[in-house]
């Protein structure tokens, strides 16, 4: 907790959540997310094994994705008995993870808003491994692990993201240019064919989406902000 609290970008993530994967028993660890069809991944599986995840566009077949989009709880996975009733695509894409070492693992689901979901995999590359059992002695710290790592990945993400800029309509846009140019509301109203009371409108509209506390913080605003050109 404390190691990934002071995590700042993507790199720290990865250093911290493989150190506890080790600590686990574990050889590799992965977190991907998938939002609007749109995966991001942070893992210290191979990287050639990754370059040819995303090159064949795996996500889209892979079965333990696939899984973590139905399942609520952790659950255990091994490449040596990789889901006979699968398609062939799928068990051609357990006996390639194999082929790099990834022979098993436990993976835990995670909802998302809005359709999204996340899996973070704890992998292994010991044959013998026996998932079943890890969970059961261990669900709740390797849930905990799991669900930790998204959340403060998240709101790290969140602090960084840019502020979106508000979107002026048109009509916003050119009240304001008026009003910047010292017209009044019946002046505006001349000069765009409509009614006073359009105006003052649209102005109002622009002023709530700028959060300004008048009309003239509101013109002085769009012109800082450069929203109109």
């Amino acid at each position: 907790m404390d190691s990934i609290v002071t995590a700042r970008d993507d790199q720290d993530f990865e250093r911290v959540a493989a150190r506890a994967a080790a600590r686990l028993g574990f050889r590799w660890f992965a977190y991907l997310k998938v939002v609007d069809g749109a995966p991001k991944l942070i893992s210290s599986y191979p990287k050639s094994w990754t370059s040819r995840y995303f090159d064949l566009h795996y996500e889209r077949l892979d079965p333990i994705v696939q899984r973590a989009r139905l399942d609520h709880d952790p659950f255990g996975w091994t490449s040596g008995v990789a889901v006979p009733q699968g398609t062939k695509d799928q068990r051609r894409f357990f006996e390639e993870a194999a082929s790099f070492g990834i022979q098993g693992g436990v993976t835990i689901p995670i909802r998302g808003g809005f359709g999204g979901i996340a899996a973070f995999t704890l992998a292994s590359d010991d044959r013998g491994l026996r998932p079943e059992c890890l969970i059961a002695n261990s669900k709740d710290i390797l849930h905990l692990v799991g669900l930790y790592f998204h959340a403060h990945l998240a709101a790290r993400q969140s602090r960084q993201a840019p502020l979106a800029e508000p979107v002026l309509s048109p009509r916003e846009r050119q009240c304001i240019a008026w009003s910047a140019r010292g017209k009044t509301a019946s002046d505006t109203a001349v000069l765009m064919g409509i009614s006073p009371r359009t105006v003052t409108f649209h102005l109002e509209n622009a002023r709530r989406k700028l959060d300004a506390a008048s009309i003239a913080q509101c013109v002085a605003e769009a012109l800082r902000r450069r929203l109109l050109t």
